[in-house]
Order: C-alpha cells, then sequence, then structure tokens
C-alpha cells in the first residue's frame, strides 16, 4: 500500500506547522490510520532550522494530551517530489512555496483551512504571535485537520 505523504508548511517551523502536523498525527492514530501516512512539517525561513518547536506551541499541545516531537528545517523545492500534500499555513507562505514549485507538481499545494469546512474561503492559520494566541491556532488546526482527512479518506476511497 502507497503511503500518502504530507507535509504541513509555516514560516519558520516552530508554531503553526508543529502544530497542525502533531494533531494530524494524533487524529491518524485514533483513527487506526498511521500506517497510511508519512506526516512532516517545514518553514519556508530558515531561522529556526534544527530547533524544537516554540515552548508555548508544546505547551498547549500538552495541554490537550498529544506531544510535538518535530524538529524545524526548511521546506526545499525537490520536498515537492517527497510530498502528496503540501499545506500552507497562510497566504503569503502559500505564494512563497508557489514560486518554488515544479510546474508540474503545483496542484500539491493547499491552503490548510480550505479543508475546513467552517472557515472562509481564503482564511489562514494565523501566527499565534501576533493573532490569537496558541490555544486558537491549535483549535483552528484541529478543524482543519479533520477536514483534510476526510477530504483524503473520499479521495483515495478509505
Amino acid at each position: 500500500m502507497e503511503k500518502i505523504r504530507v507535509c504541513f508548511v509555516c514560516l519558520g517551523n516552530i508554531c503553526r506547522s508543529p502544530t497542525a502536523e502533531a494533531v494530524f498525527l494524533d487524529l491518524i492514530e485514533k483513527e487506526g490510520l498511521s500506517d497510511r501516512f508519512v506526516v512532516d512539517s517545514a518553514g519556508t525561513g530558515s531561522w529556526h532550522v534544527g530547533e524544537r518547536a516554540h515552548r508555548d506551541t508544546r505547551a498547549e499541545a500538552k495541554r490537550r494530551g498529544i506531544e510535538v516531537k518535530s524538529i524545524a528545517r526548511q521546506f526545499i523545492g525537490e520536498d515537492f517530489a517527497r510530498f502528496d500534500y503540501v499545506l500552507a499555513m497562510d497566504r503569503s507562505n502559500h505564494a512563497n512555496l508557489l514560486r518554488i514549485a515544479p510546474e508540474d507538481q503545483e496542484n500539491k499545494l493547499h491552503l490548510f483551512r480550505t479543508f475546513d469546512p467552517d472557515s472562509e474561503v481564503g482564511a489562514e492559520v494565523p501566527d499565534p504571535y501576533y493573532e490569537g494566541g496558541f490555544p486558537k491556532v491549535y483549535d483552528i488546526c484541529e478543524a482543519a485537520a479533520r477536514g483534510f482527512l476526510n477530504h483524503v479518506k473520499s479521495a483515495h476511497g478509505f
């Protein structure tokens, strides 16, 4: 069985994308689907490469019973060949990713909140520092992760 490969992407890979990654990993584990996926996260910037997720990101996840294990890395153009879905947290990161995407792989790139049926068209996952804090970002990632999983199950027939 071919695994579905997913990468969540934000700017620095220490807040939003590690949250989305951890939430999605927890969701697929609870649904017994972990063996069907490869899940990762990355940042469009390189400032935090090698660092653990932000302490408030880890604390919010721990408060909700999950662990954020990711180590920050930078997304590179070659990653498009490695992943089936590249999920950007906001329009700025989406634009940056689109610039490095091979033309034949642009269809892999989506705004993450596109999969949340209750979000507005073009909605973004806000940066927790400036727009709502870590609990709000966690809630948003949870809703989008559920919607994304439903999309994948439908699109891939399971």
